[in-house]
Formats: structure tokens, sequence, C-alpha cells
């Protein structure tokens, strides 16, 4: 049986950057890349001192990197304050008012934050913390909806060097008591509630139920938002609005070791505790700061706009942190991007003159889907560059973006990173790389990726394989929290002294580096192992086709078989034809080895609330007709009860 992942999709459409984007951009031609690229690689003392020393340090450090697999130290023996970085610096330096943050509310309500107002608010609010019994090193919960607090919090607890750990609005009870247990966290940040398609989450209630046990936290401080009545406990809740009116709007920041711990960030797995990732604070703020400007070519007058939750990684690193480091203005939005309709997003576009545009491809589809008409009547013409993140886009997908949203003149730049790289890993520079749809491209500065089989050794063109770095670089987790070994076994266990980054991939001739699909979702059919990514691209390229997922079940013969599920633009009949027709597809644009043995055609598929597809329950459903797995994380648990009668047909 072979050992390589196949691929046997072809994309040959090509787009490369506006001679007038280029003439502009940082990195203006493919030369200039590969120059930098290669001191990058061959000397990256060289390449990441000279980006470091664009932001603020109290102390030099004495040596770039310490590596012995597989720790890292960044900037070693150098301190420096994240928050006085992305706030205090462009006070000082004159920008203070310029606005930081433009938010919109669910409800229609706004608010603006020059950076002058959001040093006052950082300062106060890290009196709030220090106040209430937080100290440097001490763990901090923020469970908060998407409102300029968030950000706030986040900067308060890097400032008095406390590690904040977020977690996602959308998360339980349980998800949260499974955070505290692992953080022994001291402090609660939340809300009142939160806003979403119109109603309330209920934000502080989740977080009543999982203390109900908790025996570390020692104060809840709640943010009013959404003024539904809440109980507070005498001695450990405590109101924001209260406790910020009792300190000042200053506070003397104190500075770090470049590897003081920043943050851990949860990120959930099928089974099993929570894996805590651990960042530090100087290298991380250096990669958020080298990729925010290069990638999305940040400017002075830029208006960016990532439409991700703060409690994902995208939300610390291209919302709190990267944009702020960068010193650039930048639009929030707390609710669904459905509400009242899907038109939501394209208003605040207009309404804000966004200039950088950053979401996910999910979102993408689900616009798709949701018609044309309503773009078209909004005014996009303030875009200059897109973005995508969290899954790799398929092409037909791509393409609407670029030529419905991008009017064709944007560039787009396909982001391939984790919670684990802290940071982008491959993506293009707009400026300069020829970009195809459905490809991140090349590696970013200091990225030594590579495609290895499962002897180690590296594949030929095209052949597919594990994506690994080779080279430590300065965004990369430290370890799981807790946990050395876990940490140890899970990414650098596979090949000696490089990290395994848990995704199948391929490179093109051309070194472009295509995703597959995640080493757990490759398929072994008749002995040839094809990624799910390929197989739901080439689904969704079909012109009824919005969204699909993949996954595969047992099978006496083949080994496994393919089963899809898909949700169609307009309302057709999922009929036999249908399948059939979507099938033969597959056939004629991968190959017969690919067409799905079953098409489940749905009205919806089971997505958290960020909009990811859950394909793991998909599969216990189709392998043991029921799913047993976390499903705390879901938006809507009806939809696996209608794709569960699907099923059991």
């Amino acid at each position: 049986m072979s050992k390589a992942i196949e691929s046997h999709q072809v994309e040959e459409r090509e787009f490369k950057p506006s001679k007038e984007f280029s003439k502009k951009a940082r990195v203006s031609s493919m030369a200039q890349y590969k120059r930098l690229y290669k001191e990058s690689i061959e000397k990256p003392h060289l390449f990441w001192a000279r980006e470091a020393k664009e932001l603020h340090w109290d102390k030099k450090w004495s040596k770039v990197l310490d590596w012995k697999a597989p720790y890292a130290k960044w900037f070693v023996g150098g301190k420096t304050n994240m928050a006085v970085n992305c706030v205090d610096r462009h006070v000082d330096e004159g920008r203070g008012n310029k606005a930081a943050l433009i938010w919109e509310g669910e409800p229609g309500d706004k608010r603006t934050l020059t950076y002058r107002q959001l040093q006052r608010e950082v300062c106060r609010f890290a009196n709030v913390l220090e106040s209430n019994g937080v100290k440097s090193k001490d763990r901090v919960l923020i469970y908060m909806p998407m409102v300029t607090e968030a950000t706030i919090a986040m900067l308060a607890c890097a400032r008095i060097g406390a590690v904040h750990s977020v977690i996602f609005g959308g998360f339980s009870a349980d998800a949260i008591k499974d955070r505290l247990e692992d953080s022994k966290a001291t402090c609660v940040v939340t809300c009142d509630g939160g806003w979403r398609r119109g109603g309330v989450v209920h934000l502080k209630v989740n977080v009543d139920e999982a203390l109900k046990k908790d025996t570390h936290v020692k104060k809840v401080i709640v943010l009013k938002r959404t003024e539904n009545k809440v109980k507070m406990k005498s001695g450990r809740d405590v109101w924001w609005h209260d406790e910020a009116a009792k300190v000042p709007a200053t506070h003397k920041a104190k500075f770090f070791d470049s590897e003081h711990p920043l943050f851990i960030l949860y990120t959930s797995g099928s089974t099993g505790k929570p894996k805590g990732i651990l960042h530090t604070t100087g290298g991380y703020m250096t990669n958020a700061y080298t990729t925010c400007k290069y990638i999305f070519d940040m400017r002075d007058d830029d208006v960016y706009w990532c439409t991700a939750d703060v409690g994902w990684i995208t939300g610390h690193s291209y919302i709190t942190y990267g944009p702020m480091l960068n010193g650039v203005t930048q639009v929030m939005y707390e609710g669904a991007p459905n509400f009242p309709d899907f038109s939501r997003f394209w208003q605040i576009v207009e309404e804000y003159g966004v200039s950088i545009f950053y979401t996910a491809p999910t979102a993408i589809r689900a616009f798709i889907k949701a018609g044309d008409e309503l773009v078209d009547k909004h005014d996009l013409s303030s875009l200059r560059l897109l973005g995508t993140v969290g899954e790799p886009i398929n092409p037909e997908a791509w393409m609407w973006y670029h030529e419905k949203i991008g009017g064709k003149r944007c560039p787009i730049v396909d982001t391939w990173w984790q919670t684990e790289t802290g940071a982008i890993m491959l993506s293009p520079l707009p400026g300069c790389t020829p970009t195809k749809p459905g490809t991140a491209t090349r590696p970013f500065f200091g990225v030594d990726a590579a495609i290895l089989d499962e002897d180690g050794k590296e594949c030929k063109a095209n052949e597919g394989g594990r994506l690994v770095i080779r080279k430590p670089w300065p965004g990369m987790l430290r370890t799981i929290y807790g946990d050395k070994k876990r940490y140890r076994d899970t990414y650098w266990s596979d090949y000696d002294g490089y990290y395994t980054a848990g995704d199948g991939a391929r490179r093109d001739k051309q070194g472009n580096f295509w995703i597959v699909g995640r080493l757990d979702d490759v398929l072994n059919v008749s002995g040839h192992r094809l990624g799910t990514a390929e197989i739901e691209s080439a689904l969704v390229s079909h012109d009824l086709v919005a969204e699909a997922a993949v996954v595969g079940r047992p099978h006496e013969v083949k080994g496994q078989a393919v089963v899809a599920f898909v949700t169609l633009k307009l309302d057709e009949d999922g009929s036999e034809e249908l399948s059939a027709e979507l099938r033969d597809h597959v056939g004629k644009i991968i190959g017969a080895i690919a067409k799905p043995d079953k098409i489940y055609i749905t009205s919806a598929l089971p997505k958290t609330r960020s909009g990811k597809i859950v394909r793991r329950l998909l599969k216990e459903l189709v392998t043991t007709g029921k799913p047993t797995g976390n499903m705390t994380t879901l938006e809507d648990m009806s939809v696996l009860k209608v794709i569960g009668k699907l099923v059991s047909k």
C-alpha cells in the first residue's frame, strides 16, 4: 500500500499582483522575497533581530535564539511589555488621537476608542486586576463576547504580567470547568451576557455553573452588557464598572523577561482533556508584528477587519496583538454574520471603509449560499486586500471571493497556521506572490517548511505527505501547560527535532504548498490515501453545492468508504439523480477512486459557533450510528438530530 497521501486535483489558474499594488508593497518582487527568505533561514539571528528592533524593549536581548529541541528561548535576556508595545508606544510617538478600535454591537450600538483612550482603559483595568489580588504569572480566565473590553482585559493582563486564558463565548460551562481545572486560574473576567442573533447568550450563568466546585477562583469581574439578571456571589463577584470607578486611569507598566508567559489558549481534541498551548512574550510579539506588517502589507491609513473571535488564536494574533503592534485602526463586530441577514458584513465594510478584510472559508461559503444580491447593494470599493484563515479554501469559493468581494482587483492572502504556531506560517505576500485558488503558496520568513513521507524522506513535487517545520520560529508554542511529555509526544516525536503540524500536504513544481487535510482525516480507500479536503473541494466546485464535509467509514473490501454530506445553494431536491451526478462530478475532477460511496444531502452541517464544521461527529454517526464525543461547542444541536435520521434510514 502506498505511504504517500495522493493528490489528484490540478489548478492552472494563476493571478499575479497588479503592478500598482506591487509598486507600493513592502515586498514588491519575488526576487526580494527570496533574498529575505534566504536570510531568514540561513541567518535567522540577523533577520529577527532587525524586526524586533522596531519594537520597544526596556532591556535588549543578549542572544536571539537558544534552541535545545524541542525547547526554544527567543531574545534571551531581553525585557519588554506587550501592552506598552500595542498601546503606549503609539501614544508616545504621536498617534494618540488615531482610532484604535471601531466597535459595533449586534444591536447596532457603536463605540470608537483612540489609542490614547485605549491606553486609559487598559491602565484602569490593570489597576482593577491588581486591586482584586491578581499578580504576575497568575492565570486570568476571560470569557466574553466580542466587545472592546475583551481586548482591554487581555492587554491589561499583559501589562501586569498575568497570564490570560481566553475562552470562546460559545463554549459551555463544562468547557469552562475543564480549563479552570487545568490552568488553576484565580480570576475570571466575564459579562452578564452577549448578543447573538438577537438573543442573549447567558455567559455569567455558565461561569456560575462551572465554578460550583472550583477552589482556585477568588474573584469574578462582571461587565454589564445585556442587562439580563445575574446572581452575584458576595465576596467573589464584582461589577467591572464599580471596580473601575475606584481606581485611576494611569498605571506604571512593569517590564518582563522575553520568555515570560503571555497566554494559555486551549485547543479541544476529540478525546482527552483540552491542550493548554502556552505562548510567551518577546518571540510571539515579534512574529505577530512581522506577519501583520508583511502579509497584510499594513499601512498607516488602513482600516483592518478580522472577523474572528478573540477566543481563538486568530483573535489573539490578528485582532488584539498583531494589528495593534502595527498601530492600525481596526473594526470589531460583536454578533453573527447573518443578523439581521447576510448583508451585515458588507454593510460594515461600506460604512467604515474597511481596506483589509480577513475571514474564514466557512463564512465565504455561507455568503455564496445566501446570494449575490446581498453583496451587490453595498459599495466595497474601499477594500484593497483580502485574506482567508481557518482551513483550506476550495478554489470555487476563492474565485467568488476574488470576483464578487475583491472586484478582481484585491490580492488574496490565503493563510495557513495553527494555535500552536502563534503566527501565520504559509501565505502569499500580496505585492509579489503569484496566487492560485486553493493554495497558501509559500512559507513566511523564518519558516523552514517541508513535506515528508513516513520514513522521513522529503516528498517529490505533487507527492502528498506530512507537513513539518524543521527550524524553530519566534511565535512557536513553548509547551503544553503543565504537561511537557504531551508536548513532546504530540508535536516532536514523529521526526527527531522537527515540528509535526498534523496536516497532510503536497508541494507543486512551482513550490506552492497545498494543504490536503488533517492527517487523521486521511482516508485509506483500496490502498489509496486520499485527503478529505480535496474531495470536499471537488464537491463544492459543482454549481449546486454550497458546502461539503467528507468522512470515512469502515468497508470490508476497500478498507474505508468515502461518505459525503453536502448542503445546496438553492432549495433543490436532494434526489438520487443529483447524488449520482455529484459522484460523477468528483470522479471527473479527481478520479473514480475518490467517488463517494454515499452522499447525504442536508439543509445544514453541524458547526461550532465560529463556523467550523465538526467532521468528527459526522464520522461517529456513519461508523457507530451515534455521536459520543464532545458536543458542547455546537451552535445548533438540532442539525445533528436531522442528519442522524438521514443516516439511520
